[in-house]
């Protein structure tokens, strides 16, 4: 108690003498300052509207301090009871707030505030504020803060220059990044290290490699900064070279910390380089769970799903406890893993590690049940987390993959009726799900409310229409969307070839096809599906047989199973049955069910026993609880007046336990 007493009254002594308090206060012993505020409280100091003259520095120093360790509250009470706060307080406000409490928008505010007093901003107040405008985003107010900056004469300060580019970078508008760059009079590493983040960050790939040609030929010394920020610029462009070469200098500049490290597995894992991203991370002395989630992914990326759960069991034996994005990497190798099982006891490891609820692992959860075909699963892991845009979006391309296109659009109608944000990635999800129900009022609806939120501004969102009114017969309309595309990419380009194509109209498709190949746009395998099809059911073999050759020979596009089945219909429509057949024999690769379906259904038509049986006998070999491919032999055997074996391919069905499926039709009298 006694002992109380004597520090409490030392303390009042020290408010007797300024100078003392001021350097106690200065010491920036936490204790201490709070024992000087308590005592200013007590005694009744800050209960006045203003506190004596030779207190004021102290309260000051006190806001200062407290602002700076992020008790915001206790300095904006301290500093609204001092007159004319002096430039330190003002930046230690604006910083504290921008910096250490995540509030941008009071921030600037206090800049505000500051601007219109007497006092003039400094090269510390600029770059709290454009911190501010990059975290909100305010490219407009932080043009505004540049300008104020130019007045102020801080033109050539290196500071505030360096934190103009981050503000634009975070932004978006590089161009203006890059010109405060280009008239810096000294630019430091931190200026070309912002300018290759930035670029990066904002899908500039190629141009932060510019740019670290730029630094390397004016002598700049890179850092384990520079590593870290150009490494996913080359991965980003596949550049696996300059990724080489940039560990090379890395490693001879003693750079390789655990930060580039990691970057380097990332790098070469993009590149396709898995063992050197392998050889990256076993020499890694100190590996941190950033570390095992790079190598994770790079396995789950390029499809080695065991490796990636084997990786996973080791990185538990060492201790280090999995992240929501290590746990989002495996659900995706999951998801190509043929076991669901697998996919569980992840499930069931997020739940034990707190992480079901956070967004990447609940949407990489409704992604592997959706991908592993368990729609009921998928729509429990909806139901009972908390819905955001991500998972709805999730859901909604879960049900278009498994052929669920009227419950896709119904979630969308439902995530609306919630009011629940819709972004690009949300109509993506959609569009191929109103692609398969070809519905042409659906189209139309959706095209307006596409307009109204200005979606339409997006090539994917229009190319997505474009396939939807095509494959809804709707090909005028398809035809006004794309002639409006100002850039026609590959998807574009196949969405209206192959929208022509299936509506008879193959000889425009095949000029399409010509035309796209003129404005320079390299078709891919889909595109030549599609021709390949048109041809097909217009019976233009001779120009199948063409495509069919200038694939590989003109294009370096290989044949697939797909190619291969749309040529076996086209001969076997055309009755060239033997071609056909020896078509098949001559692939490259074993036949499948679709190519052996093909010769099949042309047998029936042309009544050729000997193929037909052929085929079947493969086919079911193949696909033995398919029930249409001993239905179209019985078919054949029927055509040709062979009733002995029809009864035998019956007897071989039932022998199997297996019954003709009745057909159906469906007819949409209304679209509610």
């Amino acid at each position: 108690m006694n002992g109380r007493i004597v520090k409490h009254s030392r303390l009042r002594c020290l408010l007797a003498d300024p100078t003392r308090c001021l350097s106690l206060v200065r010491s920036k012993s936490p204790l201490a300052v709070a024992q000087i505020h308590a005592l200013l409280i007590s005694s009744g100091t800050l209960s006045v509207d203003s506190p004596p003259s030779h207190l004021r520095p102290i309260l000051s120093r006190i806001a200062v301090l407290y602002s700076l360790s992020g008790r915001l509250s206790a300095a904006r009470h301290l500093f609204d009871r001092i007159s004319n706060p002096n430039l330190h307080l003002w930046n230690a406000l604006i910083r504290g707030h921008a910096q250490r409490g995540g509030l941008p928008f009071e921030a600037l505010r206090f800049f505000a505030r500051m601007v219109s007093s007497s006092l003039h901003p400094d090269h510390f107040t600029f770059p709290f504020a454009l911190k501010a405008c990059a975290d909100l985003s305010l490219a407009r107010l932080g043009a505004q803060i540049h300008g104020k900056s130019l007045a102020s004469g801080f033109a050539g300060d290196d500071y505030v220059q360096n934190c103009l580019i981050a503000m634009y970078m975070s932004c978006a508008d590089t161009d203006a990044a890059a010109k405060v760059f280009l008239l810096m009079n000294h630019r430091t590493v931190i200026a070309w290290n912002t300018m290759i983040s930035g670029f990066c960050r904002n899908e500039y790939a190629g141009k932060a490699l510019e740019v670290f040609d730029g630094m390397m030929d004016a002598g700049v010394e890179i850092d384990a900064a520079t590593t870290v920020c150009v490494l996913p610029a080359c991965a980003q462009t596949g550049d696996l070279q300059r990724g080489r070469l940039v560990h090379q200098v890395a490693g001879e500049r003693g750079l390789l910390d655990a930060r580039v490290q990691n970057s380097l597995v990332d790098m070469y894992a993009k590149c396709g380089c898995l063992e050197e991203a392998r050889q990256v991370f076993d020499g890694m002395p100190n590996r941190d769970v950033i570390g095992w989630t790079a190598m994770i992914g790079a396995y789950a990326l390029h499809g080695f799903e065991a490796e990636a759960l084997s990786l996973s069991h080791l990185m538990q034996e060492e201790g280090v406890r999995p992240n929501s994005v290590t746990m989002a990497s495996l659900l995706s190798a999951c998801s190509a893993w043929p076991s669901l099982a697998h996919g569980k006891c992840i499930h069931g490891s997020c739940i034990r590690l707190c992480l079901e609820s956070d967004i990447a692992v609940e949407t990489a959860l409704i992604d592997m049940y959706a991908k592993s075909r368990n729609m009921d699963l998928c729509h429990r892991v909806f139901a009972t987390r908390a819905k955001r845009t991500a998972t709805w979006n999730a859901m909604i391309s879960g049900f278009a993959r498994n052929s669920a296109a009227k419950d896709a659009v119904e979630h969308f109608k439902l995530m609306l009726a919630e009011s629940v944000p819709v972004d690009l990635a949300t109509i993506a999800s959609l569009l191929p799900a109103c692609a398969d129900l070809a519905d042409s009022k659906l189209a139309s609806s959706l095209h307006c409310y596409l307009t109204r939120m200005g979606f339409t501004a997006s090539n994917e969102a229009i190319t997505g229409l474009v396939d939807i009114y095509a494959k809804a017969g709707k090909l005028d309309v398809a035809w006004e969307l794309f002639s409006s595309l100002q850039n026609k990419d590959l998807v574009s380009w196949t969405a209206i070839i192959a929208g022509y194509g299936m509506h008879g109209h193959a000889i425009t498709a095949i000029r399409l096809f010509d035309r796209m190949v003129e404005s320079q746009v390299a078709p891919s395998e889909v595109t030549f599906t599609s021709l390949l099809y048109s041809c097909s059911h217009a019976g233009l073999v001779d120009e199948g047989l063409k495509l069919f050759n200038r694939m590989l020979h003109v294009h370096g596009v290989k044949q697939n199973t797909d190619h291969y089945a749309c040529m076996i219909d086209l001969l076997g429509r055309a009755g060239r049955l033997q071609e056909a057949y020896d078509l098949i024999q001559g692939m490259p690769f074993q036949p499948n069910h679709a190519v052996w379906g093909a010769l099949l259904g042309a047998c029936v038509i042309h009544g050729n026993v000997e193929l037909g049986e052929l085929a079947a006998k493969h086919l079911f070999e193949i696909e033995p609880e398919n029930t249409g491919n001993y239905v179209l032999l019985g078919n054949i055997y029927a055509a040709a007046g062979r009733w002995e074996d029809v009864e035998s391919v019956r007897g071989l069905m039932t022998g199997r336990g297996l019954k003709k499926a009745p057909g159906s039709s469906l007819i949409e009298a209304k679209v509610l």
